[in-house]
């Protein structure tokens, strides 16, 4: 069974250039796990490719990665109790899920909101809508200067929310907003959204082994 820092050792293994920010991806894991373990819930926002790694975050997270993820066992026995012809499947196949929140999806509000209001705050409307204290915002800006995501990171910190950017080059605007800022090394929008990858898929597959891993 893998465990967190094996997962972590791996990725530093397959991407020595990613030790620059080895502590912050710790801190990242950290924050994460300890908001799934308190009831809470992530939400991610991001712009193009970013955008893409949104939905990509979110797919990982709210279904099985790299472990088998029991639903809870009350949850499997009051699916049974139904006893009716789907009982059965749903209670077999349903998996445990790690609450994630894709912002960029909601194509009807986001649109709504900037055409209404301001497009730039489409991603803080949702963050206010859905964030409660103790959640965690992951934002990602290949340049970090995404100035939708640094106001859904304004709006996240305001409303006590942990939050996370994932960028590259300098760091951006977003290094003096997040409370954590993992900055690959990386010149191009190419480069960082290659090595933001393999950071992301760590920190699921991280954070799965610390929920899940002791069901394996």
């Amino acid at each position: 069974m893998n465990k967190p820092e094996t997962i972590f050792d791996e990725l530093l293994a397959r991407h020595p250039d990613l030790r620059s920010c080895e502590a912050e991806i710790r801190k990242a894991f950290e924050a994460i796990a300890d908001c799934y373990k308190a009831g809470g819930k992530v939400l991610i926002a991001g712009n193009g490719g970013s955008c893409s790694d949104a939905g990509h975050i979110v797919g990982e997270l709210m279904k099985d990665f790299t472990l088998k993820r029991p639903i809870p066992e009350d949850l499997r026995q009051s699916l049974l109790s139904m006893k009716n012809e789907y009982a059965e499947l749903l209670a077999q196949k349903l998996q445990g899920a790690l609450p994630a929140i894709d912002l960029t999806a909601h194509s009807a509000l986001i649109t709504a909101f900037g055409n209404d209001v301001d497009p730039r705050l489409a991603y803080a409307q949702q963050v206010i809508g859905y964030g409660r204290k103790g959640d965690v915002l992951i934002g990602t800006s290949t340049s970090g200067n995404a100035e939708n995501v640094a106001f859904a990171l304004y709006a996240a910190r305001a409303a006590g929310l942990k939050t996370i950017a994932l960028t590259g080059g300098m760091g951006g605007r977003l290094k003096d907003i997040a409370d954590i800022v993992i900055c690959v090394p990386g010149d191009t929008t190419a480069r960082i959204q290659e090595l933001h990858l393999p950071v992301y898929h760590a920190l699921c597959a991280m954070v799965e082994a610390e929920i899940f891993g002791s069901y394996c």
